[in-house]
């Protein structure tokens, strides 16, 4: 496993800070798809992303504000890779992201089981604003690919849920 060294750590907290452009109440950190920044000579430094899934459109954006971020704090010569291989995972996204997501109304995705058992049939999703798992599915898709919309049956609420993957 390599090491960052100090430089790499600030410069890797900075691309992490960067919102996400269709969720912008998480950093990327927290969505989980930083997955490496390394300097590879003075002034030149890689970043590799993970989307959400492939061919998710805000990689770009994403792309473009880490560029600028690490060109505004002085390293002149920044490249954003793609990686696709680990595949991103909802397990990916940080405790304090999850929190954020409740916070902002949108239910997280359920993390998987540490054991690697089955996985439930049946998806019991919370609502984010009464705490009720009593919710129904309105669509398989929301205001992004990676979201549904549901409605919580016992305050009739509409709300986002990050789907699991």
């Amino acid at each position: 496993m390599v090491t960052d060294t100090r430089l790499e750590a600030e410069l890797r907290d900075l691309a992490g800070s960067v919102p996400d452009p269709e969720l912008p109440v998480l950093t990327l950190a927290e969505l989980g798809v930083l997955r490496d920044v390394r300097v590879d000579a003075p002034g030149q430094v890689t970043v590799r992303l993970t989307p959400t899934y492939t061919g998710c459109p805000a990689i770009e954006a994403m792309s473009a504000d880490i560029e600028r971020v690490l060109h505004d704090h002085g390293v002149p010569d920044v490249s954003v890779v793609t990686v696709l291989a680990p595949a991103w995972s909802t397990d990916d996204i940080s405790a304090e992201g999850r929190r954020k997501l409740a916070e902002f109304g949108i239910a997280p995705p359920r993390a998987h089981s540490a054991d690697g058992g089955p996985v439930p049939l049946t998806l019991s999703v919370r609502c984010p604003h009464c705490g009720s798992t009593d919710t129904e599915l309105l669509s398989r898709f929301s205001s992004t690919a990676c979201k549904a919309l549901r409605r919580c049956v016992a305050c009739r609420e509409p709300f986002d849920h990050f789907k699991e993957l």
